[in-house]
């Protein structure tokens, strides 16, 4: 372990004896506790209360009808490491170096060459669950990880239980599951009868948590594996969504399989939210349900956003977000601030007001919203994906600001500009008609690249546009490994 890594632990060790877990303001006896639940892959159309007719989901439906809903949320990033990075250490993709999925892709003939980015998360940042554990909270991950660099040897010591979680159910390198059956051939997922679905399980595994630390403040960080391919759903599950979709010929979205694994989160949920009823938590705890990236499109449809995860549009980074914040949200709110993964890191801390351990977050506390006391003062959000992605995507970079989203693209150097109130499928580009807007979202956009010591793509002396394009054909509507 680096000195600098012991030295960023005896700090927050330190600082969690000094610094009082002073409860949200519901219950000054006790702190609040937090289920944060990450679907993986998981557009923002995929959930009933979002608009879809095809895929059923009564218990996140019945959440956001608890509690806040928001229709203008993002991803930290069109893919899912960066975003997972982002939510657990409050910060931008792009200042952390952390802004591809991991391993990534190899692009060696490719036009523009990918900067050395880092493919880990660092030991040294602050995670949202060393926060919380330096305030007596118990701490746990369930799922998908996928923060870690992959090696051979060694890769455990960038595991969860690193990062600040007591306990580790699941996460390591692999960004998918070998099977959503058991036996799981996940090395740090102990299996169960063989037949058991993942997700069931990892609620179960949720469930048993808050059982053993009922009587204390406890973290739950749920990054499920679904909806992340190779597909899979309970036999039962498939065939009911079969019969649906040949009762829905003109429905967009009708992969029974993918449906059947919404079906399987939304139960997942479900079976957590009864565990707190029956243990009288539920009055107690935050619940925070949202998405790391957009709908991949080969299994379902992000209309009326454009494209879908990887891509540099819309649909690659809009997600769900509904949060729970017992006694304190007015039930069934609706909120249309654009906001982003990140901020969910200083939200939390905010929530249950535990004293942050650092200062430099570039996420922003959402609880003015969700108390309706105030605006965020936040004008607007950045992307930049310095990569090139199976599914088409090259290098770039975005802002939006009010109603804009302009989008930068690196290998020819143009820009994108969409008025998203006008038409939200980002269609037609209007950065001509608007050059003085264009030019000054571009400015800011460069002026943000700079902020925060973003990496950029450069001249590849080997480019040969001949086999680039080759790969991108054969590769065409392919996600990350």
């Amino acid at each position: 372990m680096s000195f600098t890594r012991v030295l960023t632990a005896s700090l927050v060790a330190v600082l969690g004896l000094i610094t009082p877990s002073t409860a949200a303001e519901t219950n000054p006896a006790k702190p609040l506790n937090v289920v944060l639940i990450l679907v993986d892959d998981m557009g923002i159309t995929d959930l009933g209360c979002y608009g879809s007719k095809f895929f059923e989901t009564p218990n996140v439906d019945q959440l956001a009808r608890e509690g806040v809903k928001f229709t203008e949320s993002y991803a930290s990033c069109t893919v899912c490491s960066p975003t997972r990075a982002a939510l657990l250490t409050g910060k931008y993709p792009a200042r952390l170096h952390i802004t591809d999925w991991i391993p990534g892709e190899d692009h060696p003939k490719a036009k523009l060459k990918i900067p050395d980015w880092t493919k880990y998360l660092p030991l040294e940042e602050i995670t949202l669950a060393e926060q919380l554990k330096a305030s007596g909270y118990a701490t746990i991950s369930i799922g998908k990880w996928h923060l870690t660099p992959g090696l051979k040897e060694g890769d455990e010591a960038y595991y969860p239980d690193k990062q600040g979680f007591d306990v580790n159910i699941g996460g390591y390198h692999r960004g998918q599951p070998a099977s959503y059956f058991s036996p799981y051939h996940n090395p740090v997922l102990t299996d169960g009868p063989k037949g058991e679905f993942l997700t069931d399980r990892e609620a179960a595994e949720a469930v048993k948590f808050i059982e053993a630390n009922k009587d204390k403040p406890f973290f739950v960080y749920l990054p499920h594996y679904a909806v992340h391919d190779p597909l899979g759903g309970k036999p039962e599950y498939i065939e009911k969504f079969k019969a649906k979709a040949a009762t829905m010929p003109e429905s967009k979205q009708h992969n029974a399989t993918y449906a059947a694994l919404v079906k399987s989160v939304d139960d997942a949920l479900g079976t957590i939210r009864t565990a707190l009823k029956r243990l009288n938590l539920d009055d107690h705890t935050i619940i925070i349900f949202t998405s790391d990236n957009g709908g991949k499109m080969a299994y379902t449809d992000n209309s009326p956003y454009r494209a879908g995860k990887g891509s540099a549009y819309e649909g690659g980074v809009r997600v769900p977000l509904i949060v729970y914040w017992p006694n304190v949200t007015k039930a069934g709110t609706t909120e249309a601030t654009p906001v982003i993964s990140h901020d969910l890191y200083p939200t939390v801390l905010s929530m249950t007001a535990v004293k942050p351990l650092q200062s430099l977050v570039d996420g922003a506390d959402l609880t003015p919203l969700m108390k309706n006391t105030g605006k965020l003062d936040r004008d607007a959000l950045y992307w930049h994906y310095p990569h090139y992605h199976g599914g088409g995507s090259t290098p770039h970079s975005a802002i939006r600001s009010g109603d804009y989203r302009l989008v930068h693209f690196y290998e020819d150097n143009h820009d994108e500009l969409y008025k998203l109130t006008d038409n939200a499928s980002e269609s037609p580009n209007i950065a001509a008609q608007e050059p003085a807007r264009t030019k000054s979202l571009r400015e800011r956009l460069e002026s943000w690249l700079k902020s925060v010591d973003a990496q950029l793509p450069t001249p590849n002396p080997n480019y040969d546009p001949k086999a680039e394009t080759k790969k991108k054909k054969g590769k065409a509507e392919n996600s990350e490994k």
